[in-house]
């Protein structure tokens, strides 16, 4: 069964094949098998490419299930079409076309299995450049919102450094009425007398200045630096959306182009195995001598295309022969007197009553 079922996958004649010897057949078995288990790799190479894409096994299955087919009705087509000639020049002519497609039907299966085959290498380069695109994506959203962020701290900055001066300013007041009371510095006398009233004034002026100032800026500051967090929120919600984006960065085209950063070698040489495998029936059909099968499939074609030229040939002759006797049979009634009279007789009778019809027809316009 598994035999009759690999000679059905090799495209070969069925009927013809049982005829031919045990190592004939063989040889088509073979061939057969390749077509085969060259759509086994078809359909797990494109289920995985699906996945990669959908997440979803059924959506793989199903499409895998209709490349496979196409992938086995294109390698039983390109093996069944291949015929042996007298001359090898002639065969590889014929089968170039049919090489052509093989390798690119080869490319194409292996490409997805080198994926799956190098998955943890090809995870370690996502990784690395799922990383580099969040932190590209951090300085981005960072630079977006910086402009906003620099001009709450310049001015929460400014509203401080007014405190700060003003507190010098208020200290200073104080260290100059304070010496003053004790006489080390100013008029350099002890007590309290009109100019340490003076600059205490001075300094109860600057600190009630101060205070009033302390309460507008620190309301000012707590106003902007609400507004620092809210942009820091928005900045940390931003990337944390975006996030999702870089994560999911590892579908089909993104692991072909990581696969192309590794060494190319391996790859190389798994492809090389899928176009061995892809083209070893049409390799093995051209190098093969002619067999039994080829004879007698030789055989059918010839005589087939014997028959055809013959009754193509014997139809142009009947036509021919046909066309001959009618010209001769029609040229004799032509000199045949009591036909001619006939002839001669009715046409005048049809003359006489088409005269007579258009007489009435003009008796009565009148």
């Amino acid at each position: 069964m598994l035999k009759q079922f690999f000679i059905l996958c090799s495209g070969a004649d069925k009927d013809l094949l049982e005829g031919c010897s045990e190592g004939e057949q063989t040889k088509y078995v073979g061939i057969g098998a390749t077509v085969f288990f060259t759509a086994v790799m078809a359909f797990l190479a494109s289920s995985y490419a699906l996945f990669t894409v959908f997440d979803s096994i059924y959506p793989a299955i199903a499409f895998g299930i209709v490349w496979s087919l196409l992938i086995f009705n294109l390698d039983r087509f390109i093996v069944s079409t291949i015929r042996k000639r007298d001359k090898i020049g002639s065969e590889f002519l014929q089968a170039t076309p049919r090489i052509i497609l093989a390798v690119i039907i080869a490319i194409v299966i292996s490409k997805p299995l080198e994926i799956k085959i190098f998955e943890k290498e090809i995870n370690t380069v996502l990784l690395k450049e799922k990383n580099a695109m969040a932190l590209n994506n951090k300085k981005e959203v960072a630079n977006y919102f910086k402009s906003d962020l620099d001009k709450n701290k310049a001015e929460i900055d400014k509203l401080k450094s007014e405190i700060i001066n003003k507190e010098k300013e208020v200290n200073t007041l104080y260290e100059t009425y304070i010496t003053e009371a004790e006489g080390t510095a100013g008029t350099k006398k002890l007590g309290k007398g009109p100019v340490f009233k003076e600059k205490i004034a001075k300094h109860d002026l600057a600190k009630k200045e101060l205070d009033t100032l302390q309460k507008t800026n620190l309301v000012k500051i707590a106003e902007m630096e609400k507004n620092t967090k809210t942009l820091q929120t928005d900045l940390d919600k931003k990337v944390t959306e975006t996030q999702p984006i870089i994560d999911g960065f590892d579908g089909l085209m993104a692991r072909i182009n990581a696969l192309d950063k590794l060494p190319w070698l391996p790859s190389f040489f798994i492809m090389l195995l899928f176009l061995a495998i892809e083209t070893s029936p049409i390799i093995a059909k051209l190098l093969s001598p002619k067999g039994e099968y080829d004879y007698k499939l030789e055989d059918l074609e010839t005589a087939l295309k014997a028959t055809i030229e013959q009754d193509k040939y014997q139809r142009t002759l009947l036509v021919k022969t046909s066309a001959t006797m009618h010209d001769k049979v029609y040229g004799d009634i032509a000199d045949d007197k009591q036909l001619y009279d006939l002839q001669r007789k009715n046409a005048t009778d049809l003359l006489e009553l088409q005269s007579n019809n258009f007489v009435e027809k003009q008796k009565k316009t009148l």
